[in-house]
C-alpha cells in the first residue's frame, strides 16, 4: 500500500471517529479510546501533508 492510500484510509478512519463522537452514544472509555485513535491519526496525516508539501517545494524549486 503506497502512501497516498495509507493518508486516504486514515482521512476515512477518522471521518468515521468523528461520526461515532459526534453521536454521543459512546461509553467514556470508547470515547477517549476512539480520540487516542483519531489524534494518532490526524498526527500521521498532518506529517504526511508536511512531506508532500516539501517534495512539492523542492521539486518546483529544481
Amino acid at each position: 500500500m503506497n502512501e497516498i492510500d495509507n493518508f486516504e484510509k486514515s482521512v476515512k478512519r477518522l471521518e468515521e471517529i468523528v461520526s461515532k463522537l459526534e453521536a454521543g452514544d459512546l461509553t467514556l472509555a470508547e470515547s477517549i479510546s476512539l480520540y487516542k485513535e483519531g489524534s494518532e491519526l490526524s498526527e500521521g496525516c498532518r506529517k504526511a501533508l508536511k512531506e508532500a508539501e516539501l517534495t512539492v517545494t523542492v521539486n518546483d524549486e529544481q
